[in-house]
């Protein structure tokens, strides 16, 4: 059915009025947001570069002030965050003039290495080889062959491997940052609230004034004394809310390898985001 009215629709009534025509419940705000919502847009964009096509995931951002291009390191993809009134048109156009960045930037990321039978996983900085053990009980192991090499075993129907490794890894990564923030948190003297492992591309950990800890399960693959370092940083941030001069130097009160871990990061940091992923 097809209404007509006769009388002009009074938007800026309604806007200046919400109470008197939408129902009780509705906030201002939400109300406006009604009024000015922006219409379905699409969420990728394809960018040509010489003979190849790059898919681009788009990003509304209600604080950016300018368009921007990431390379999101273990999606292997990249992100193009807009402003709030940019448009589709001018993404386009910022993401094209850019295509030779995108191109050399994802041509520069490390080789996949997903967690198949074969593939070698530093675990805790060691090389594992994943082996499938089919037919035995249990989920996933280490042992090591008399050759001297390391192996990480994976019982079960071959097509729940990568599952079960990164669950494996997951847990020990919980673990091992569980023991050394409490560690921490007891030398200074702070209570660790809640702690969370997750898959953040852009940091390695985050701290919350309330006291929850956050961390990338990737660290369960740097040497321990990475681990430890991310796990003295966040904790640190227990007393200090910044990256101030105080909180470096409660930071290295605590934790004798801040340098050392910081520039193995710099240099080798990028390298995890390669493992559990494909090309």
């Amino acid at each position: 059915m097809i209404c007509f009215c006769a009388e002009r629709f009074l938007w800026r009534w309604i806007w200046q009025n919400p109470g008197e025509f939408f129902p009780p419940g509705l906030t201002e705000m939400a109300t406006r947001a009604l009024l000015y919502r922006r219409p379905a847009e699409p969420s990728r964009l394809l960018v040509k570069h010489g003979s190849q096509i790059y898919s681009i995931r788009l990003r509304r951002h209600r604080r950016a002030r300018r368009y921007t291009l990431r390379i999101h390191p273990s999606d292997r993809e990249a992100i193009l965050t807009m402003p709030p009134r940019g448009t589709i048109i001018e993404a386009k156009d910022f993401a094209q003039r850019h295509g030779a960045w995108i191109a050399a930037r994802l041509g520069r990321l490390p080789k996949a290495a997903p967690f198949l039978p074969g593939t070698l996983v530093p675990l805790r900085g060691v090389p594992h080889k994943i082996v499938h053990r089919a037919g035995e009980r249990g989920t996933v192991w280490t042992e090591t062959r008399d050759s001297g090499e390391k192996i990480l075993c994976v019982a079960g129907g071959i097509e729940h491997t990568e599952r079960r490794v990164l669950d494996f890894l997951k847990r020990e990564a919980r673990r091992d940052l569980q023991k050394a923030s409490d560690a921490y948190a007891d030398q200074l003297g702070v209570k660790v609230k809640r702690l969370s492992i997750r898959d953040q591309s852009s940091r390695w950990g985050s701290c919350t004034s309330a006291g929850s800890l956050s961390f990338s399960w990737r660290l369960i693959l740097a040497p321990p004394f990475v681990l430890d370092y991310l796990a003295a940083h966040e904790v640190a941030h227990l007393i200090e809310m910044n990256h101030s001069p105080r909180f470096w130097k409660v930071c290295g009160k605590i934790c004798s390898s801040v340098e050392r871990a910081k520039k193995w990061l710099d240099t080798c940091g990028n390298d995890l985001h390669r493992y559990g992923v494909e090309d």
